[in-house]
């Protein structure tokens, strides 16, 4: 049991150190988003899994979720070219990512007084 939580504390850190807003808009959370901001980086879906630590599948599944979501898809293959393909974000999924960015923005902006009195309440 202890081996869990000290792996937790090092993946996630520990609630002193930052505190997060988790915003969750229709399907997109912080994790798809920062998935979605990772393909627009690299144009891999490959690389941004493995930034993330996960699995490709699961990436290829969040993604999968993601384009059946919404009216259009939000990540599109590359084909051929010198560096074999990958992937991108479509313009829909450059907006939906743009849109989840501002709406989390905005979110800690607008709670930033309670973030801050309910980080003093944590254990020193």
């Amino acid at each position: 049991m202890g081996m869990i939580r000290q792996t937790l504390k090092k993946r996630f850190g520990t609630p002193e150190k930052q505190l997060h807003l988790r915003v969750i808009c229709s399907t997109v959370g912080p994790g798809k988003a920062r998935l979605l901001g990772l393909i627009a980086e690299k144009n891999s879906i490959t690389e941004a899994a493995r930034e993330m630590r996960m699995s490709y599948k699961r990436a290829w599944q969040l993604v999968d979720n993601l384009n059946g979501s919404f009216q259009e898809p939000l990540v599109e293959s590359i084909t051929g070219g010198s560096h074999g393909g990958g992937s991108r974000l479509t313009k829909t999924g450059e907006r939906v990512l743009e849109l989840y960015r501002a709406i989390h923005e905005k979110s800690l902006a607008a709670t930033a007084k309670e973030l801050k009195k309910l980080r003093g309440l944590l254990k020193p």
